[in-house]
């Protein structure tokens, strides 16, 4: 089926993500990193195929490679019937709207800001932290029933928490809000365990140059 073209830098959350969903459907794809901070994204040639100039951009024919590739690599990871879709598509929409806000806030305050020499804003840390950990308590008794977030098998809802919580757990000082709750450490460490977030991290000490 070719390859796909991958656009951003793979310390990007959302690149990260992108990666390694390829990675688990077996999808053969070429990165090619692109410098914010020299305005890469912002080129003619990079707007063609991103107009609002944002990563990750692809250069494929459809960007929902667990459909286009149903039938190669991990094929539970968007489910194999209706109702494991239902449950993958409801802790997708939780990741979204209620671990994403918190935990994206978080990395920005204290993995990025710190590096970007911007001020923290300890009322935003300390608010972010609070609704995070209520997430997380949900997650707690979910993963008490469940070996994963949509059920027994790894699946894009599980495959969305890891670029923030790989952050949290190894960039920040508050791993403790995943260590100290028995099934999200035990959840943690499985997905962040998986073959193919391992090579994610790898290229991420190893970057392509822009």
């Amino acid at each position: 089926m070719g390859s796909v073209n991958v656009y951003g830098p793979t310390l990007s959350t959302a690149v990260s993500r992108v990666l390694a969903c390829l990675i688990e459907k077996e999808v053969q794809f070429q990165l090619i990193n692109v410098d914010m901070s020299k305005e890469h994204h912002k080129k003619p040639d990079f707007l063609k195929i991103q107009p609002f100039g944002q990563v990750p951009a692809f250069q494929d024919e459809n960007i929902f490679v667990t459909e286009k590739y149903a039938e190669q690599g991990n094929k539970a990871l968007y489910g194999t019937n209706l109702l494991e879709r239902a449950s993958i598509d409801q802790w997708l929409e939780a990741e979204g709207q209620s671990f994403n806000p918190p935990s994206s806030t978080l990395v920005f305050q204290l993995a990025f800001a710190p590096r970007m020499k911007l001020k923290q804003d300890p009322a935003v840390i300390a608010q972010s932290e609070e609704k995070l950990g209520k997430v997380l308590d949900v997650y707690e008794r979910r993963l008490g029933e469940s070996k994963f977030l949509a059920g027994d098998e790894f699946t894009l809802a599980d495959l969305s928490h890891l670029p923030n919580t790989q952050y949290l757990v190894h960039n920040t000082d508050r791993s403790e809000m995943f260590a100290s709750r028995k099934n999200v450490s035990r959840w943690w460490e499985e997905i962040s365990g998986r073959a193919s977030w391992k090579k994610v991290v790898e290229m991420q000490k190893n970057p392509t140059p822009a």
